[in-house]
Formats: structure tokens, C-alpha cells, sequence
């Protein structure tokens, strides 16, 4: 399938009455962590050195995570004519930094590294869903739509190179599991709440990881209806090996409901 192109959202569609100022500051912040796929890949060449495939795949995940950050880029100026977002993005990679000097992989398998990538895109396709879900403002929806889309085929393409690891490196269901969960907790890490201080903050604003982290969390965890969570729960069970349409899957999905409501309520009141 011919991947899209940026020609091929309707830019003059855009309706600014449509948007709101809490969505359009979470799509800031969104613009700095896609486009900032550079690192990360030269970190994954050097975990997956003899798979020279793999590699050759990254280079194409790369590809198509900068341009969803650029065309998020470009929405943001088009729905806020002061904002610039290279020099956002600059102010956002001079104060963060992918750890890239290693060799192995921080998961201590390359099937955890993908098993965590899997995470990863499991999380972007359900708030990409969600946020299309959530906007009324035409071009954003298009825009999201087809990101979501990607992020999903992405999540395919780490779980099938995972499978083939897996076996050889004997990575069983628990150490996934673990490899999972710990992944899910770094979503509070500073990556996104330092992607909105660039996006978003005066340029003279000290960060705060705290602060902005609610910020963020309190818009963009609002966003979220049942079902983006369900299919997130789906997707985190497939690659950790366990079956979503269990008793354990109904019970992941309540519980992961009920935890991101509860979260979008306490961070909304902290901020």
C-alpha cells in the first residue's frame, strides 16, 4: 500500500472554531516526540547490528515517524501562526536526549527491546485514535486517522521481528510480562513532559518535570473513551503471550479503564 503524504491532508479544511487551545497544546508536544525518531533508530542499529532486515525496516519506521512529526508541526503553526516549530524542536533536543551510546539493549534481550517498541506503538496508535476521536476539527482528523494507522502497522512489524527472537533468546511469558509493565511505567518519564515545556512553555520557564507532566497527562488522558483502552489492552496481552479475550483480559481492560479515568481526574486536579 502507497504510504500517504502530506499532500494528501486536506490543509484547507482547517476550521480553527473547532479546535480546542487543551487539544492543540497536546499536539504541540506530540510534534516533538514523533519527530525526534533519529536517535532511537541509530540506538536500534546498534542493538540489531547482524540484521542488517531489521535495520533496513528501522530506516523506514524512522522515515515515517519524522513526518508525522513535521505534519503535526506544520498543523500546529497553521492553528497558531505564532508558534514555530523548529525552533520549538530545537528547544526541545538541546534539553533531551535518547541514550544511544550502547551496545545491548536497556531491555536485556533484543526481543525485549521489541517487545518494549510494541508497547510503544501500542500506546501511540491508541492516542492517536483517541484524539481523532476526541476533535471535531477536520484536518486534525485526518491527520490522526492516518497516524494511528501507521502506529498500528508499526506495532505489527516490532511483533513480528519479535517473534523471531523470541524462541532463540527464550524470552517465556514473565519476563515479557515484566518487560511490559516496566515499559508502561516510563510513560511518565521526561520525554513527553519535556516535549511539552519545549512545545508549550515561555522560553524563560524553568521545567518541571512534576508540573508539566500533569499538564500533559490532564489533557491528553481525557481524551480516551473505552474502547482505545480495550484495544490497548489487546495488544499489550498478544505480544506478552497471554489471551485478550480471557478472564484476565476482561479484567485488564476494567482495570485499565478505571485507572486511566481515575488518573485523568487526579491529574486534572493537581494541575
Amino acid at each position: 500500500m502507497t504510504h500517504w503524504t502530506p499532500e494528501d491532508i486536506p490543509w484547507a479544511d482547517f476550521d480553527g472554531s473547532k479546535l480546542s487551545p487543551d487539544i492543540l497544546m497536546v499536539v504541540k508536544a506530540a510534534s516533538m516526540v514523533e519527530r525526534n525518531a533519529g536517535d532511537y533508530t541509530e540506538y536500534l542499529g546498534r542493538i540489531f547490528t547482524n540484521d542488517p532486515a531489521f535495520k533496513q525496516l528501522a530506516v523506514q519506521w524512522r522515515k515515517e515517524e519524522v513526518q508525522h512529526g513535521d505534519v503535526l508541526g506544520r498543523y500546529a503553526e497553521l492553528a497558531d501562526p505564532d508558534f514555530n516549530f523548529a525552533q520549538r524542536f530545537k528547544r526541545f533536543t538541546d534539553g533531551y536526549k535518547v541514550p544511544i551510546e550502547l551496545d545491548s539493549s536497556v531491555r536485556g534481550s533484543q526481543t525485549g527491546e521489541l517487545l518494549a517498541r510494541c508497547i510503544v506503538e501500542t500506546g501511540t496508535s491508541s492516542f492517536y485514535s483517541a484524539l481523532r476521536d476526541a476533535t471535531d476539527e477536520p484536518v486534525l482528523k485526518a491527520i490522526c486517522h492516518r497516524i494511528a494507522g501507521d502506529e498500528f502497522r508499526h506495532y505489527k512489524w516490532f511483533y513480528d521481528y519479535m517473534k523471531r527472537y523470541m524462541d532463540a533468546e527464550g524470552v517465556g511469558i514473565f519476563r515479557r510480562a515484566l518487560v511490559a509493565i516496566g515499559r508502561i511505567k516510563e510513560t511518565d518519564d521526561d520525554e513527553l513532559a519535556f516535549a511539552y515545556h519545549a512545545a508549550n512553555e515561555p522560553a524563560d520557564m524553568v521545567y518541571d518535570r512534576l508540573r508539566c507532566n500533569r499538564a500533559y497527562a490532564a489533557r491528553a488522558y481525557g481524551f480516551y473513551q473505552p474502547k482505545h483502552t480495550e484495544r490497548a489492552v489487546n495488544m499489550i496481552l498478544k505480544v506478552i503471550g497471554l489471551d485478550p479475550q480471557g478472564w484476565l483480559g476482561s479484567a485488564a481492560k476494567s482495570f485499565a479503564w478505571k485507572k486511566m479515568r481515575s488518573r485523568a481526574e487526579a491529574m486534572k486536579a493537581a494541575a
